[in-house]
């Protein structure tokens, strides 16, 4: 039975995210802590993209009712993807990152946690090893310097306005280092799917639950009352269906970022944070717990920002009480246009990453 989950870690390689081997096995160790062999062997049947479950019994030469029960109680555990689209319920193959991982919200134990932990510095230097990064920076436009066009894949309440369904879930990364024993003192209940589809989550809402959309603006405001980044997922044009308020004391692609240098996790925002020397006061309010990225330095009570390390995320602007700082766009050299949609991005990452791959 060993064969299968090494089988599906050589899948779930194949998938533009990636999950690379390890010499000590523990991305098999995962694999068998969330899979039964049964549940593996079966996910390796899946697609990546999304199928209605009359398509994979068909396929399998199954009866569909029967696949149905099977998919779902595969979806509950988080071992697959479910979604409604255009009213019809799809599953697929998920990505270990981001995927199978985060579906573990409700089933993460210490052990699992402990595996995870291991693993991380190998797969974070797979997951930011390649272009197109995984999640995008949406900065926050309360202080927009410039007259600029705010592009619809870095306009979040733009998303949020479009969307007809909403869910709130815990922070899979907050619950994880909690049980890791690292406490963030920032809310668990963050974390925001949403769907353009009416009752999106109605058939299949793991462990999230319905909200509002007036209640979705709400934990927005909150995120940004309590210094957190915007990421959506994924660094796409269109099609985002979430976004995590995100500490870099948690957050996973954060601190891949920061810990193991894996530049392609999360793509910078088109902005940068300016501080107005004439009108700041030195108070320290944007460097304390407010800059994520360690991106203002301190010199003799001047405070500037490191372009280098400054992702546009906008959090220092709401800090500063006296609003002297904005943010301006990048310079044109050094912003870029994301893939279109999540197919584009998908077959963009596997050819850099130089894996076969049709979907």
């Amino acid at each position: 039975m060993a064969d299968v989950y090494r089988q599906l870690a050589e899948r779930l390689d194949q998938l533009p995210h990636g999950y690379p081997a390890t010499d000590s096995g523990v991305e098999l160790k995962i694999l068998q802590k969330i899979f039964s062999p049964q549940d593996a062997a079966l996910a390796l049947k899946m697609k990546y993209f999304p199928e209605t479950a009359e398509k994979i019994a068909d396929r399998l030469g199954e009866p569909v009712e029967d696949v149905r029960t099977t998919l779902d109680e595969m979806a509950k555990k988080g071992q697959i993807g479910s979604s409604t689209s255009k009213g019809e319920q799809k599953y697929s193959l998920a990505p270990f990152v981001v995927g199978i991982y985060e579906y573990q919200l409700e089933r993460l134990d210490k052990e699992l946690v402990d595996l995870f932990e291991e693993y991380f510095p190998v797969l974070s230097t797979s997951l930011g090893g390649y272009k197109p990064a995984i999640a995008r920076t949406i900065p926050i436009h309360t202080n927009l310097k410039q007259d600029y066009k705010i592009q619809p894949y870095e306009n979040l309440s733009g998303m949020l306005e479009k969307a007809n369904s909403f869910r709130v879930m815990d922070c899979i990364c907050r619950k994880e280092r909690l049980i890791s024993g690292h406490k963030c003192d920032h809310s668990l209940e963050l974390c925001l799917s949403f769907s353009e589809e009416k009752g999106a989550y109605d058939y299949f809402s793991r462990s999230g639950r319905i909200i509002s959309k007036a209640e979705a603006f709400k934990i927005i405001a909150q995120a940004e009352e309590e210094g957190l980044i915007h990421n959506v997922f994924y660094n796409t044009q269109e099609g985002h269906g979430a976004v995590c308020n995100c500490c870099s004391c948690c957050c996973g692609v954060i601190r891949a970022a920061k810990e193991y240098g894996a530049a392609h996790t999360l793509a910078k925002s088109n902005y940068l944070a300016l501080i107005d020397p004439d009108e700041c006061i030195a108070c320290g309010d944007c460097t304390d717990e407010h800059c994520q990225m360690d991106a203002i330095s301190v010199d003799d009570d001047v405070f500037t920002v490191i372009n280098d390390l400054c992702i546009g995320c906008g959090v220092c602007t709401i800090a500063c009480p006296v609003d002297a700082i904005s943010l301006v766009e990048r310079p044109q050299e050094d912003q870029d246009e994301p893939p279109v949609d999540f197919e584009d991005w998908s077959m963009k990452r596997a050819s850099n990453r130089g894996i076969k791959f049709k979907g």
